[in-house]
Parts: C-alpha cells; sequence; structure tokens
C-alpha cells in the first residue's frame, strides 16, 4: 500500500470521526431536528444499500440480476459509502472468501496480524492501513474489470467522496431555508456522522462477525451470527449464514433474521428488476448443519456453493 493510499484511509478514518464529536456537541446545544435526521437516515439507507445489496449481494457474489442502468447506479450508490472504489471492494471481499479467516484474508481477526483485541482491531480497521485495496482487480474483480463503464465508476471514486459530502450539505442548505446553518448541519449529519456510521456498520461485520456471535453450520472459518446488528448492517449480520451459502441473496436464512436487504431485493424482483435471485431450499440448509449427515453433492451443486 502507497504512503497516499494509507492517508487517504486515515483520513476516511479519523474525519467522520471528528464528526460525531462535533454531532455530540451540536446535539446537546440543540442544534439538530427532524430535517437533519432525515438526510441523515436518507443518505445512510441510499449509501448503506449501495454497499449490501450493490457492492456485496449483487456486484460481488452475483446473488441476482438486473438491469445494467441500475447495477451502475448499485456501483455509484457504495461508492458514496466512502469504503473504496467498487472494483477495490469487490476484490477484497472475494479475496476474504477465497482465504477466510487464514493466510491471504484481508482482513481476519485470527491470521496474519496478532489475535485477541490486536487482531479484532485489525479486522475492524487496522487493515484499511495495510491490506485493502491491494487484491488483484485481474484476479477477483476480473468481470468488473472488464467493464468500462465500472472501471469508469472505479476511477471517479475521490469525485463520489465529494459527491457524498455534497449532496446532504445541498439539501440542508435547501430544507433550512437557504442558509449556511442549514448547510453545516447537513454536511455533519447527513455527511460525517452518517459516513462514521456506516463505516463502523460495515466494519463491524469483518470484526464482531467473525469474533463473537452464534453458529450453526458446519464451516471450517469462524464466521458468526451477531442479531443485534442485524438492522444497522441491514441484514449483513448473519455472516455465517452467508458464508455457508456465499450466493444467497437471503442472509436472513430463518423467519425471525431479519434482513432489510433481502425484502428490498425482493421488492425489486416483483416489480420486475430482479431476476435470477438465488434461495437456498430448507434441505440443503438442513444438510449443512452441525452435526448433519452429508450426503455427496453433484458436481453442479459443489461449483454453486464454492463460487462467491
Amino acid at each position: 500500500m502507497s504512503r497516499a493510499e494509507r492517508y487517504a484511509n486515515l483520513a476516511g478514518v479519523i474525519v467522520p470521526f471528528v464528526g460525531i464529536l462535533l454531532a455530540i456537541v451540536l446535539l446537546w446545544n440543540s442544534w439538530v431536528d427532524g430535517i437533519d435526521l432525515a438526510i441523515f437516515a436518507g443518505m445512510y439507507l441510499i449509501t448503506a444499500g449501495g454497499i449490501t445489496v450493490g457492492f456485496h449481494r449483487l456486484l460481488t457474489h452475483r446473488a441476482f440480476q438486473t438491469k445494467p442502468w441500475l447495477t451502475y447506479t448499485f456501483a455509484v450508490a457504495g461508492s458514496l459509502s466512502v469504503q473504496g472504489s467498487v472494483l477495490d471492494w469487490v476484490a477484497d471481499h472475494r479475496k476474504h472468501h477465497a482465504h477466510t479467516d487464514q493466510d491471504g484474508d484481508p482482513h481476519s481477526p485470527h491470521v496474519g496480524h496478532g489475535s485477541g483485541l490486536s487482531g479484532l482491531w485489525h479486522a475492524h480497521a487496522g487493515w484499511l492501513t495495510r491490506t485493502q485495496g491491494q487484491a488483484d482487480w485481474r484476479k477477483y474483480a476480473k468481470d468488473l474489470y472488464e467493464d468500462p463503464i465500472m472501471r469508469q465508476i472505479g476511477r471517479k471514486f475521490p469525485y463520489l467522496v465529494l459527491v457524498s459530502l455534497l449532496i446532504p450539505t445541498l439539501l440542508g442548505y435547501v430544507l433550512h431555508g437557504f442558509t449556511l446553518e442549514g448547510a453545516i448541519r447537513g454536511y455533519i449529519w447527513g455527511g460525517l456522522v452518517r459516513i462514521f456510521l456506516v463505516h463502523h456498520v460495515t466494519w463491524s461485520v469483518n470484526s464482531i462477525c467473525h469474533f463473537f456471535g452464534t453458529r450453526r453450520f458446519d464451516l471450517e472459518d469462524k464466521s458468526t451470527n451477531v442479531a443485534w446488528l442485524a438492522i444497522p448492517s441491514l441484514g449483513e449480520s448473519w455472516h455465517h449464514n452467508h458464508h455457508a451459502f456465499p450466493r444467497s441473496a437471503e442472509h436472513g436464512l430463518k423467519w425471525y433474521e431479519v434482513d432489510p436487504s433481502a425484502v428490498f431485493i425482493r421488492g425489486l424482483e416483483k416489480i420486475g428488476l430482479a431476476s435470477n435471485v438465488v434461495r437456498i431450499a430448507p434441505e440443503r440448509q438442513e444438510a449443512k448443519l452441525v452435526g448433519a449427515a452429508k450426503p455427496a453433492a453433484s458436481p453442479e451443486v459443489d461449483r454453486e456453493l464454492t463460487k462467491v
């Protein structure tokens, strides 16, 4: 990782944290209202959904298909989360699945960069100054690399970071009556605070969901399900389920496992904007439970289970 990349990633961690401190001061002085929270919530859902539905389930795992224009829209929305370019994100995550909790995993809390709290910190944010964005696009994101529009979206990432901050700033300015105070409030709540929370919720899936939580499938990795993180992560914290069935569009496999991203994909499917949605039959889930008998799978099933 170059020095410029390391400093850029550090800025991406530190600046939103400063925004949180400012927000605490402003909230204490009642400098927040329904407009600010609405801007925050809207930007959170768009950018976090751009990660969970777009970068992750659509672009990384091809858990469903959609129209080209919507695919590129998801790529832009995910980029607005300020977690790196679309090619970097997808390549890193596919590499994570190829080497989960083994040497080569970009952000495992168990190997390569200590264990215990040291490993947990590496998986959460420490990896941003060491291994983030280093996965080979041609190896791990060849389909995106060969798409000229995706490459263009990836190259425009620095500009999309500015857009991610400009949109809530302008919304605050307009909705608060074209005032400078409104612009600042939009920038802090819809920009910095939102980026901070989307970042740390996403990173918690890398760290907490490989360290604490519950397991029910027979897997060699250390992935876990963390129920309390399900709503803020839009369903991503059913991470053990996801590692059991990487291509599944639904990470919440039980009726009580809340998965807002899966609900959104179902909505797209109903209006004709999602097709070939991958779902896991109950018998396949049961066959992978801890202690279940292991009948030989067909080659076709083996290929589907291992494809990321």
